[in-house]
């Protein structure tokens, strides 16, 4: 995984960005508290994700965490202070996530609770291993769900899975999360940042303007705001552009392309 920061946090729990090159990284670091997300910490990852959509070489966003846990979602302890925002705070942070201009794969090593599983379900991959589980406890602790988080869930779970973990609030294991497609892959533990790392390689390795414009489309087509005459110029758009030359060459001289993004 990469060593080098771009950014430091005012606090060393606080996550952490590192890029390198075409590949961005922002790791979690509050074990000893499941890696809850307070609202200082909330800010941080807003500010990392918006110095990854303004590099523009960036191309993948990979989330990962220290610990047992992968994530455990928002402060609830910060809900008593009349100074801290609301849940939905919590949901407009991981919108962001989710419409962030790379592809984003979260690493999940360990358990992901409430809001944590939405952090999940916002990355285009999710990878796994046989220690993840989930539960959302929102009904048990007579919180509503914010309006982000519940399309999530039924836009990848459909909605008798999304129904099931919200209403019954019940835990379930690694093999089941991959079933309904909460895991996108179910990797051996000691295989998981490599296989991370192999898919952000893949990634990278793509053409910028289509791999970028089709996963925001994707994502729009999901939200019900995709737009065809703006889909038509960007397709009208890749089919003049550098790459498309280099890749339709590269294909014929069966070679590795060299994309510039143009």
């Amino acid at each position: 995984m990469p060593s080098v920061s771009t950014a430091t946090p005012d606090e060393p729990t606080q996550p952490l960005l590192v890029i390198e090159g075409r590949i961005a990284t922002i790791s979690l670091r509050k074990p000893a508290f499941s890696n809850r997300l307070s609202p200082a910490d909330l800010a941080v990852l807003r500010t990392h994700i918006e110095a990854v959509n303004q590099a523009e070489d960036v191309l993948v966003l990979r989330l990962v965490s220290d610990g047992k846990y992968f994530c455990s979602g928002y402060d609830i302890s910060s809900l008593a202070s009349d100074s801290a925002p609301s849940s939905l705070h919590f949901g407009e942070t991981v919108d962001l996530l989710e419409n962030a201009r790379a592809v984003t794969i979260a690493a999940v090593q360990g358990g992901a609770y409430g809001g944590g599983t939405d952090l999940c379900l916002a990355c285009d991959f999710r990878i796994g291993t046989p220690q993840a589980n989930m539960f959302m406890p929102a009904a048990r602790l007579g919180l509503h769900f914010y309006p982000g988080g519940m399309r999530r869930y039924l836009s990848r779970l459909g909605v008798n899975a999304a129904k099931r973990l919200f209403l019954t609030a019940e835990r379930i294991e690694a093999d089941e999360m991959l079933r309904i497609g909460f895991l996108t892959e179910l990797v051996a533990p000691d295989e998981l940042y490599a296989r991370v790392d192999a898919l952000s390689q893949l990634l990278a390795g793509m053409a910028p303007l289509a791999l970028l414009g089709i996963k925001q489309d994707l994502n729009r087509l999901i939200a019900g705001t995709f737009d065809e005459a703006d889909n038509a110029r960007a397709v009208l758009h890749s089919e003049a552009s550098e790459d498309m030359r280099e890749g339709a060459q590269a294909w014929k001289e069966k070679r590795a392309p060299q994309f510039c993004g143009k």
